[in-house]
């Protein structure tokens, strides 16, 4: 996708997340009685104003990271005589906790709402089939093979590979085994299988799947050079895109898989290589750069990608389920608090050092992974906004200064105690708010660059 459609994605799925944000804040103020000045999406100059009957100022602004709600409060400013019953600061703390916890709380409403659309269209998913086990990997060890179907992670049923994932990411930082039920093939009864996944899932932004050696079954994918990195060792040394790799290491490369396999496996090693090339055989020698994974393991990288191309599954590796409109609800609502305590868990993981600060993400990344959720289809894109909604809820009610998690803390403080903290407490904490986020909005945009740059 171009940076432009990149942008205009990440607006499409950032702009309504805000925009549902800050009207929480909105609704809920104009229905205590607090006098609402500005409604903006955005901050910094004002693209479009506008004012409605309601004497609201409503703007969109050009930088589109956040937004505000504007409310009369004399703190911020002087409020005419006849406003000061509708000012924000005048009001009783349990309205102004109202007020300001209605934000998060109603991204969280709406990640429901969006997972429950999703969950109304039905789900077509592959089954949680292993494809391939890795060799000398925790998985291949423990004794997981091709064709076993795992259908619990530590007695949580998974019913596809989506809530494997999650299940496994929920471990990440610990020690320990991690306990797999899984049905090989032409069994009826399930056994289980034991994963040691101390240093695998651990500080790692790797799949955790592939951390510990296994991938869900895939369709055979022509092996057919769809993309080749600038620079990489396969631009330097000679393949092309549109080439068809039929022969490495003196194997016959039938798959995709069949090729990456080979290449994984010969890091700083010549791989003799043929290639069919607009009808000729061309023959090449190609010497992956070695890398390490995240558990250290020495793989080689070309630095190319596969062509698109249309595949089909076999009907025994796809599952579809309906669900009626009570039932999608109760789904989306067990899937959207799944999320928040996962999210909170890898919080607190990272912030005691079982997880890495690379696992941050910044805007750019949003961005990106909103382009290609929308190059996927709008379901893609409504999954991913309904994501972005619940990390958007539960971030903002952080009990860090600056954010509605911290106005919270004081206004809990101010209802035990009977009158607000000091101005000097507040400001204290207003500063050392600032130098958090600051902080880590810098790192997660290193992280971003860091990605995108190598």
């Amino acid at each position: 996708m171009s940076i432009l459609q990149i942008v205009l994605a990440a607006i499409i799925v950032l702009g309504p997340l805000i925009a549902i944000h800050e009207f929480g804040h909105f609704w809920v103020a104009r229905r205590l009685g607090v006098k609402v000045l500005t409604f903006s999406i955005g901050f910094g100059p004002a693209l479009a104003k506008w004012r409605g009957k309601d004497g609201v100022d409503y703007q969109i602004a050009a930088i589109p990271l956040g937004g505000y709600v504007r409310m009369a409060d004399e703190r911020e400013g002087e409020v005419p005589v006849e406003d000061l019953p509708k000012a924000f600061n005048r009001q009783p703390v349990f309205a102004r906790m109202a007020i300001v916890a209605a934000g998060p709380l109603i991204n969280l409403l709406f990640a429901v709402f969006l997972f429950w659309i999703l969950f109304l269209q039905g789900t077509e998913t592959l089954k949680t089939v292993v494809g391939t086990v890795k060799p000398n990997t925790p998985a291949a060890l423990a004794g997981l093979q091709v064709g076993d179907e795992i259908v619990a992670v530590d007695a949580q049923k998974t019913s596809d590979w989506e809530a494997v994932t999650y299940a496994l990411v929920d471990r990440i930082g610990e020690d320990g085994l991690v306990s797999l039920s899984v049905i090989s093939a032409n069994a009826t009864e399930a056994h289980l299988i034991k994963l040691p996944i101390s240093n695998y899932l651990n500080k790692s932004g790797q799949d955790p799947l592939s951390a510990l050696g296994f991938t869900p079954y895939q369709p055979p994918i022509k092996p057919i050079i769809g993309e080749i990195v600038s620079g990489g060792p396969a631009a330097q040394q000679g393949l092309q895109v549109g080439d068809t790799v039929v022969m490495a290491n003196n194997q016959a490369i039938n798959t995709w898989q069949d090729f990456v396999a080979v290449v994984r496996t010969h890091p700083e090693q010549a791989i003799a290589t043929q290639v069919q090339r607009q009808g000729k055989i061309v023959n090449l020698v190609l010497t992956p750069r070695m890398e390490r994974d995240q558990i250290g393991t020495k793989e080689g990288k070309l630095g190319i990608g596969v062509q698109r191309q249309p595949f089909d599954i076999p009907a025994q590796y796809i599952q579809k389920q309906n669900y009626n409109v009570i039932t999608a609800l109760v789904k989306a609502t067990e899937k959207t608090y799944n999320l928040i305590t996962m999210t909170i868990s890898s919080l607190g993981k990272m912030i005691i050092g079982l997880i890495g600060l690379d696992n941050l993400s910044g805007p750019i990344t949003i961005a990106k992974v909103a382009g290609h959720t929308a190059d996927l289809g709008w379901q893609a894109m409504i999954g991913f906004m309904a994501l972005l909604s619940v990390s958007l809820g539960v971030l903002n009610l952080l009990p860090i200064p600056v954010l509605d998690g911290g106005h919270l803390v004081y206004y809990t403080f101010e209802a035990i105690l009977g009158r607000p903290l000091s101005d000097s407490v507040q400001q204290v904490g207003l500063k050392i708010g600032i130098a958090v986020m600051g902080s880590l909005m810098f790192l997660a945009i290193f992280n971003d660059l860091s990605r995108l740059f190598g």
